[in-house]
């Protein structure tokens, strides 16, 4: 089976490879002596919340404070 490469670096998985993966919507991609590799991925939505919020510098405490503050000013 073949994909092409798109101009905007896109790949269209044949229906069939993917039919192994049912329900992946994301995959690890990495590279093994010259071959691409698709693991797929289950994604734990509070985990991307707290790795987004660690990308912004927020901490626990940030958190804690914030949660503080709402009950006060309510």
């Amino acid at each position: 089976m073949l994909a092409k490469l798109t101009s905007k670096n896109q790949l269209t998985l044949p229906k069939a490879v993917l039919s192994s993966c049912p329900g992946a919507e994301y995959f690890d991609v990495s590279e093994d002596n010259g071959r691409i590799v698709l693991t797929p991925v289950r994604l734990n939505k509070a985990d991307a919340v707290r790795s987004k919020l660690a990308d912004l510098g927020i901490g626990e405490d940030d958190v804690a404070d914030a949660v503080n503050w709402a009950h006060k000013a309510g």
